[in-house]
């Protein structure tokens, strides 16, 4: 999905790494992800860097072209990159032990979009398996962040009964005080 050009660059510096390592690292040693992952909208890979310490075997799907090729080449022999929109995943059903998504879902343009990914995901999960995140809230520093970008932000108060509706169980969504909303459901099983 479109982003400007500061946009871009804020999240592939290294200074967007370092912080995102820095969240992400103790967020994940809390959770049991499994043995093999999917990471949905990965973009400049920020997030998948901090995922392949973490867990034993991960595969990113990215909808860009451009980043797809830019994850090749720098997670090509410790990751599957596949190229495809999480709206519609190219890999068989009950496939993974998890699939995860940070701060991407605000960047697919409709609310249909998003309600096929979670689908998608529930699809591709096995049972017991769980769906976890973050995403932006709106505020006006992220509004400015994302001029001329695509943004639909999910609504975190509506957000619980779309996983519901998608399949999940146990859905858990919190809004955290740096305006993220933070998920995780588990798929029936």
């Amino acid at each position: 999905m479109p982003m400007n050009l500061i946009h871009r660059k804020i999240c592939s510096s290294e200074k967007w790494a370092a912080t995102v390592e820095e969240r992400l690292t103790p967020w994940l040693a809390q959770r049991d992800l499994g043995d093999d992952v999917l990471e949905i909208g990965p973009g400049f890979g920020a997030t998948t860097q901090v995922l392949l310490g973490a867990v034993p075997k991960l595969t990113v799907l990215e909808i860009d072209p451009a980043s797809t090729e830019l994850l090749r080449a720098k997670f090509g022999s410790r990751a599957e990159v596949v190229e495809g929109s999480g709206a519609e995943m190219p890999f068989e059903d009950g496939r993974f032990s998890a699939v995860v998504c940070f701060t991407m879902l605000h960047h697919v343009p409709t609310k249909e979009l998003q309600d096929a990914i979670f689908a998608e995901a529930a699809r591709v999960l096995r049972p017991g398996g769980t769906y976890c995140g973050s995403d932006g809230q709106l505020n006006l520093r992220f509004r400015l962040l994302h001029l001329g970008d695509t943004m639909n932000v999910v609504d975190a108060a509506t957000f619980p009964a779309r996983l519901e509706k998608a399949g999940f169980e146990q859905v858990d969504v919190r809004l955290e005080p740096r305006q993220l909303v933070i998920f995780s459901a588990v798929k029936p099983g």
